[in-house]
C-alpha cells in the first residue's frame, strides 16, 4: 500500500518543528516517519523515546524521525523498506528552502507509485507583517500549500491577524487556513481518513475530528461511477471542501481502481490497483467545516455519478 507524504514548508522561525513535535507526540496510533533537518530540535517527551540507531531515533509510539541529510529520495527509499512499513511519512524543509523544488522531486513516477505527496502544510508565523509575503522565497511557500497553518496566534492582536489572513487570501485563495496554537493542526486536513480502510457499508452519519472545526463525511457505492458525472460532481461539491479523498472503480475502466485526490482547490486522478472483494466499488471521504456539507447533500449530488441500468 502506498504510504502518503506530507510535506511541512514555511520560514525560519514560523513553527514548522513545532507542529512536527505535536504530530508525532498525538500520532493516535499511526506510524509516522519524520524526515527533519535537526535531530536536536525535535524534543519528544522523554517517555517516548525508544532509542536511536543508524541515523534514526525511533519512538515507542510506533513513530521514528531519521535526518533530512543528502539525497532524499535515497532516504525515502530506506523509510519505505522498513518493517513494518509507516503509516504516514513527514517531510520538514529547512526554512530556506523552496518547495517548489521539493515538490519536483516527489513528482518522479518511480516515488510517486510507493509514496505520493498528499498534502503541503505551510507553516506562517502570525506575527509576520503582510509585506512581509512579498519575499519571494514566502510567496513560493505560500503557493505550494494546500492547508496553512497560522502559528503564534496567542502574540498577534485581531486586526493584525486579519491583516496578514486577507494577505495570505490573495496570494493563495484556494487553501484551506487554520491556526496552530501550539502546533496543533487538525489531523483530518493532514491525514485524511484512508480510504482502503472505509468499512461497508456507508458510515452512519459523519465522524469528526478531535478539532471543533471540520467534520469527515464518507460516501460509499456498491456500483461503479461514471467518470465524467463524478468530475461534474465534485466541481459541485468543490466549494464546500478543504479535503476529499477516495478509490473508485469506473464504467469506462471496470476492474481497475482510481485514486482520488482533492486539495487546495486541485483535482487529481492516479491509476490504483485492482478492486478488493467484498469492499464498495467506489469509497470517498470528504472533509469539510462542520455543517457546510450533510450526508444527504452528498449523497444527492454523489447518487448521480452512477448509471442507470
Amino acid at each position: 500500500m502506498p504510504v502518503p507524504i506530507l510535506l511541512v514548508t514555511g520560514f525560519l522561525g514560523a513553527g514548522k518543528t513545532t507542529v512536527v513535535n505535536h504530530l508525532l507526540a498525538h500520532a493516535a496510533g499511526r506510524r509516522i516517519a519524520a524526515v527533519v533537518n535537526d535531530f536536536g530540535a525535535i524534543n519528544i517527551d522523554a517517555e517516548l523515546i525508544a532509542g536511536a540507531s543508524d541515523g534514526v531515533v525511533s519512538l515507542s509510539n510506533g513513530c521514528i524521525c531519521c535526518s533530512l541529510e543528502g539525497d532524499l529520495l535515497r532516504t525515502l527509499a530506506i523509510l519505505l523498506r522498513r518493517d513494518p512499513r509507516p503509516d504516514f511519512i513527514v517531510i520538514e524543509t529547512s526554512g530556506v528552502a523552496d518547495p517548489s523544488d521539493i515538490v519536483r522531486n516527489l513528482m518522479d513516477p518511480v516515488i510517486w507509485r510507493d509514496a505520493p505527496l498528499e498534502t503541503v502544510l505551510c507553516v506562517v508565523d502570525a506575527t509576520t507583517s503582510p509585506e512581509t509575503l512579498n519575499d519571494a522565497l514566502l510567496r513560493s511557500q505560500l503557493r505550494t500549500a494546500d492547508v496553512v497553518a497560522l502559528s503564534k496566534v496567542d502574540l498577534v492582536d485581531a486586526v493584525g491577524r486579519a491583516q496578514l489572513l486577507d494577505a495570505v487570501r490573495t496570494l493563495r485563495p484556494a487553501a484551506v487556513i487554520v491556526d496552530a496554537l501550539h502546533g496543533e493542526v487538525p489531523a483530518a486536513l493532514l491525514f485524511p481518513a484512508d480510504v482502503q480502510r472505509v468499512p461497508a457499508p456507508r458510515e452512519p452519519g459523519p465522524r469528526r475530528p478531535a478539532s471543533d472545526r471540520f467534520e469527515t463525511l464518507s460516501w460509499t457505492s456498491e456500483r461503479p461511477v461514471s467518470l465524467p458525472r463524478l468530475q461534474q460532481a465534485i466541481g459541485r461539491l468543490a466549494p464546500k471542501l478543504a479535503r476529499a479523498k477516495g478509490l473508485f472503480e469506473t464504467v469506462q475502466q471496470p476492474g481497475r481502481l482510481m485514486v482520488f485526490q482533492f486539495a487546495g482547490g486541485r483535482a487529481t486522478l492516479a491509476a490504483g490497483g485492482e478492486p478488493a472483494a467484498g469492499v464498495p466499488r467506489a469509497r470517498i471521504v470528504f472533509v469539510a467545516e462542520i455543517g457546510v456539507l450533510s450526508i444527504a447533500e452528498i449523497d444527492r449530488i454523489m447518487e448521480e455519478c452512477i448509471e442507470a441500468g
